[in-house]
């Protein structure tokens, strides 16, 4: 496959997200903020974000509410990328974010919105339109009420069947489905990984295992992202993983889909797989240096891509050895 721009991130369930910070949560009384924002977020839109700061050409997609799209048409038009979502009845969900002067983080997720099934069939309609001319995909994040796990799934593999790249990264319910669908890339990190599989992955060794088991099951690319651990990245039945320097952690909301972003730029400028790691990990290092996402510096991000170490490992041979400690 040639080297491409163009990519299309699809968010079904996206939120806009407050943030208020305080002194302290007084839990059954009054809490008073300080300072606050109002932004729109989703994990799809995140990495939409990151990919047009690259200087990718970029779609965006899922469900908004018509009550209040405004902040969303916003920032697509701020980051300069195409806007196909399909509007629905209702509104977007605010996901709330309480953040304490000691670094203590509360978030209160909210449903999103009803989708019918006359929602699904114009949403499908332009998903498939854009199957026509982009080849790869990425679907990220929570569903809303109306999307049953399965909808999603067979969205996954409709797109497997159509020879796209479909880089997906959900979890719980989704991921269980979506995993079974053939995408080329998933993206776990250890507790999502270890929720899957039913078990508590505590070392590397128990989520190369947790992987391996995966592969079986036709994902080409099945990367695990470790936070400061660093990341694992099984292709070809060769792992590589990587090790960013220790950073000054500012938040960590939004790493993930930075990291996501880098996968899935590096492998459409097919760059090798060490120096595609490698980039992708120091972007996603970068993020957690900054309060949102997007590449605001490059040359902190060479900075830091100096100090990322990506080496080979061994595939682990004993994949019956047991995953959880009690065992």
């Amino acid at each position: 496959m040639a080297i491409t721009n163009k990519v299309v991130t699809v968010t079904l369930n996206p939120a806009l997200d407050l943030t208020g910070s305080l002194e302290l949560l007084k839990h059954g009384s009054v809490s008073v903020v300080d300072e606050s924002s109002l932004h729109a977020a989703g994990k799809g839109v995140n990495v939409a974000k990151v990919l047009s700061d690259l200087g990718a050409e970029v779609t965006v997609t899922g469900f908004l509410g018509k009550d209040n799209p405004e902040l969303f048409h916003q920032l697509f038009a701020d980051i300069e990328v195409n806007d196909r979502f399909v509007e629905v009845d209702g509104a977007t969900r605010i996901n709330v974010k309480l953040v304490e002067d000691n670094g203590t983080v509360s978030d209160i997720n909210f449903p999103g919105v009803q989708v019918t099934t006359q929602d699904i069939a114009r949403f499908e309609a332009t998903l498939f339109e854009l199957a026509e001319t982009h080849d790869y995909f990425v679907i990220a994040g929570s569903l809303p009420r109306g999307i049953e796990p399965q909808q999603c799934a067979a969205w996954i593999d409709a797109l497997y069947k159509q020879g796209k790249k479909v880089l997906f990264d959900s979890s719980k319910a989704a991921l269980k489905a979506g995993i079974e669908s053939h995408p080329w890339l998933i993206k776990p990190n250890e507790e999502e990984l270890g929720e899957f599989m039913g078990e508590q992955l505590d070392t590397a060794e128990k989520c190369q295992v947790a992987a391996q088991s995966l592969s079986e099951k036709g994902i080409d690319n099945i990367v695990v992202s470790m936070g400061s651990e660093g990341v694992m990245w099984l292709n070809d039945n060769a792992w590589l993983r990587s090790q960013p320097p220790r950073m000054q952690v500012v938040s960590t909301v939004g790493a993930g889909d930075t990291l996501v972003a880098g996968l899935c730029w590096g492998h459409m400028q097919q760059m090798p797989k060490p120096d595609l790691l490698r980039f992708a990990t120091a972007l996603s290092a970068m993020a957690v240096g900054q309060v949102g996402v997007g590449l605001t510096s490059q040359e902190e991000l060479d900075k830091i891509k100096l100090g990322t170490n990506v080496s080979e490992l061994s595939p682990i041979t004993n994949l019956d050895m047991p995953l959880s400690g009690t065992n």
